[in-house]
């Protein structure tokens, strides 16, 4: 059995040049509406996204920019992830991986809870618990069970990995809500640090979002 931290890998080049990129491709679809375009000049799409952020009803101009984003949580956090449906997923399919393979290690992988300190009752329990599905998975694959039928098993603390494509306007809306104290202490987890990333990316877009 394997136990892992969760995290996530930003898959879009979000390195400065790119970043400037990205921010001209906003400015120039943005001035569209005002027939500006003459006014964009090398600097003026920082200043020009930032402003159409703060105007909120002008948002949907961001909607031209997307971030791919690899997160690797459990199975619990990508259920709530899913629940954003202008965003686009593809995750690790329990029907078809087969966790007995060798590239798996022969071993499952679940997440480590953020909310139980290490040594506690609960920890111990939880992990007896993943090791019991994790032999028990093991055996019924053995036995000839597909891995579809196996997974009935499986907790939510199983490792999953989900890539999801968004819109700039929309990881806002996912931020404001799975950043905030309320969503659940697993989801600020890898949420929080990725806001944080995407605000040194693109400051014009994020820096206005608080938790």
């Amino acid at each position: 059995m394997n136990i892992i931290e969760p995290y996530t890998k930003i898959l879009t080049p979000l390195e400065p040049a790119n970043a400037a990129k990205m921010l001209q491709s906003i400015e120039r679809a943005g001035r569209t509406c005002y027939k500006s375009e003459d006014r964009m000049t090398p600097e003026s799409a920082s200043r020009f996204v930032h402003d159409i952020v703060q105007v909120k009803h002008h948002e949907s101009v961001i909607e031209h920019v997307s971030i791919s984003v690899l997160f690797v949580v459990d199975r619990g956090v990508s259920h709530e992830l899913v629940r954003h449906r202008l965003a686009s997923f593809s995750q690790e399919s329990t029907r078809y991986c087969n966790y007995s393979k060798g590239k798996f290690g022969g071993e499952l992988t679940f997440i480590l809870p953020c909310f139980w300190e290490k040594g506690s009752d609960a920890l111990e329990s939880w992990a007896m618990l993943c090791g019991d599905a994790e032999t028990t998975y093991l055996k019924m694959v053995a036995n000839g069970i597909p891995p579809q039928e196996a997974r009935s098993v499986l907790p939510n603390s199983l490792k999953t990995e989900i890539v999801v494509t968004a819109n700039l306007r929309e990881w806002r809306h996912i931020f404001r809500l799975r950043c905030s104290s309320a969503a659940h202490p697993q989801m600020q987890q890898v949420m929080r640090p990725l806001l944080r990333k995407f605000q040194m990316a693109l400051p014009e877009v994020f820096c206005d979002i608080a938790f």
